[in-house]
């Protein structure tokens, strides 16, 4: 049989996301022969241009701090928030992301990966039953040096090339607008130039997660081959042996002995599935190479497709040039609210982006929606999503500027007394602390956001000085979040409930274990991180 082969490795490794790197760690940990294949120039996947955070509950790091949580109150806050989602997030997936979860950590902190806690970013149902604040992990800034001439081709090259972190970002926001901001914002200068005087070319988020892992791959000499999709799966009386992969023009057949793990991510950039599925084009944060060939290669081969309609999704500004700006800080401060195209409010701006994207979706009115802020909101608060493109987003009709919210109204087509109605009711809300009508600045999540000087609620500031913004909203995602239906062990499974012998699938490649929310900061990450884990320990045992 081997000269049906091209090549003979013990794990084939489809993707170099989150879960495709840690699946070729923890396969290479146990002894195997593996072979990592990237379907694009650039590895990293989706996770290098991403926050790089992971929800892990009862993490040794919460432990070491004094923090307490349990894999029960993690159970019973998943169990409330996520509900009954199907077999994707199944309570034997559910429970096995919670107690492998700890594992995985001390497992990759080992291998080298510096963990760092985000110990004031809440969960984002915190008033839930179960819920914490602080469960959320990132890795410490990468230095790039590290990986020598394997950095040219990495994507966190097209995401923040600075030393910074997630817990960061709720502050750097207000940097000059609060103490604590200030003091942040010095912090995060102060390091970024000692790490660049001293010689160091370090890189923060999901960039330092991927780095961090692709050092540990390269650490354990495991071949990484780049622009080299898996064209189809190879099925022998009913088990994937191995995959035939496209390389340098040709295609290779790869036998597979223990198993084949795909973590190639979704179909974010899919645009046909995405109209098929979601019923839009589709706005996403996503790299381009998204486009669901892992998912459609594991399907030819039996497996069973769950969750294809829902994303992470999210309020996003699409550019000029049909790139999406995910939107999480600016939609929650104060000085600001969304309306839709008859100037209407819709939901609680604060909620998770999950959540908005949702009520976005759902939201019955026709034409657009839009963020509608004052001068205080400019001038106090860093709005990353529209950084450095004021004057070509206002030439394209993205953005919208006016003296009077009159005025503003009119230049976005929505009727002048409705939006001047909608926001005298909302600063009403501010001023007494409540709001009345979508609970805006309620929890602690909602807060995170938010600015403690702005009194009596911190996410709720009137809209009375101008001059008046309106930026034009879509409803974006950060990848989708159907795919492959999996089981405990990440291996996939038929319309039957039967395994598909010999494949594994982990990350967005697959339905989420998360159902259709989004319980906490990292729940995209975590679970591609553990179950890219527990696929390669499984195949270890074949």
């Amino acid at each position: 049989m081997s000269d049906q082969w091209d090549y003979l490795v013990d794990v084939l490794v489809a993707g170099t996301g989150a879960a495709g790197l840690t699946a070729a760690v923890t396969a290479a940990d146990q002894g195997l022969d593996v072979l990592v294949v990237e379907s694009t120039a650039k590895w990293g996947g989706t996770t290098s241009i991403s926050g790089g955070g992971l929800w892990m509950p009862a993490n040794p790091l919460m432990i070491r701090d004094g923090v307490r949580d349990s894999t029960k109150e993690a159970l019973e806050y998943m169990d409330d928030v996520i509900g009954d989602a199907g077999p994707a997030s199944s309570p034997e997936r559910r429970m096995a992301f919670l107690r492998t979860g700890p594992e995985v950590v001390r497992f990759l902190g080992r291998k080298g990966v510096r963990w760092r806690r985000s110990p004031d970013y809440p969960d984002y149902y915190p008033d839930r039953p179960g819920g914490k604040v602080g469960r959320s992990l990132e890795v410490a800034a990468f230095d790039t040096r590290l990986l020598g001439d394997w950095y040219a081709s990495s994507r966190a090259r097209d995401g923040v090339p600075l030393p910074l972190m997630t817990d960061d970002v709720w502050l750097l926001t207000r940097a000059w607008s609060t103490v604590s901001g200030f003091v942040r914002g010095a912090r995060f200068v102060f390091r970024s130039l000692g790490a660049y005087a001293s010689g160091k070319r370090p890189v923060g988020l999901g960039g330092a997660l991927v780095c961090s892992l692709m050092h540990i791959v390269r650490t354990q000499q495991t071949p990484v081959w780049l622009s080299a999709p898996v064209v189809e799966l190879v099925v022998e009386d009913g088990e994937v042996t191995g995959a035939v992969v496209e390389k340098d023009g040709r295609r290779r057949r790869v036998r597979a002995r223990r198993g084949v793990v795909l973590g190639g991510g979704g179909f974010a950039r899919n645009r046909e599935w995405r109209e098929k599925h979601h019923g839009l084009p589709g706005y996403s944060s996503a790299p381009e190479g998204d486009l669901g060939t892992a998912i459609d290669a594991g399907a030819r081969a039996g497996g069973a497709l769950a969750l294809m309609d829902d994303a992470w999704w999210g309020a996003s500004v699409l550019g000029t040039g049909g790139d999406a700006h995910f939107m999480v800080a600016e939609r929650s401060m104060p000085f600001g609210l969304m309306v839709d195209a008859r100037g209407d409010r819709f939901a609680n701006e604060s909620e998770s982006y999950v959540d908005l994207g949702h009520h976005m979706l759902r939201h019955d009115v026709p034409g657009p929606m839009w963020l509608i802020t004052e001068a205080r909101h400019a001038r106090r608060y860093l709005n990353t999503s529209l950084l450095g493109h004021k004057k070509e987003w206002t030439r394209a009709g993205i953005l919208f500027e006016a003296a009077s919210l009159e005025t503003l109204a009119r230049k976005i087509d929505v009727a002048p007394e409705r939006l001047l109605a909608t926001v005298e009711r909302f600063n009403g809300f501010a001023r007494t602390g409540v709001d009345e009508d979508f609970g805006r600045g309620r929890t602690v999540y909602d807060n995170y956001y938010g600015d403690p000087r702005v009194r009596p609620n911190p996410n709720l500031g009137p809209l009375e000085k101008g001059p008046f913004r309106a930026v034009r909203v879509h409803p974006g995602d950060l990848g989708t979040k159907g795919g492959l239906l999996t089981d405990e062990h990440a291996r996939v499974l038929r319309e039957d409930g039967s395994v598909v012998t010999g494949l594994y699938a982990a990350g967005n490649t697959t339905a989420s274990v998360m159902g259709r929310t989004y319980p906490g900061p990292g729940s995209t990450i975590g679970p591609a991180v553990v179950f890219g884990y527990l696929a390669s320990r499984h195949a270890a045992t074949r």
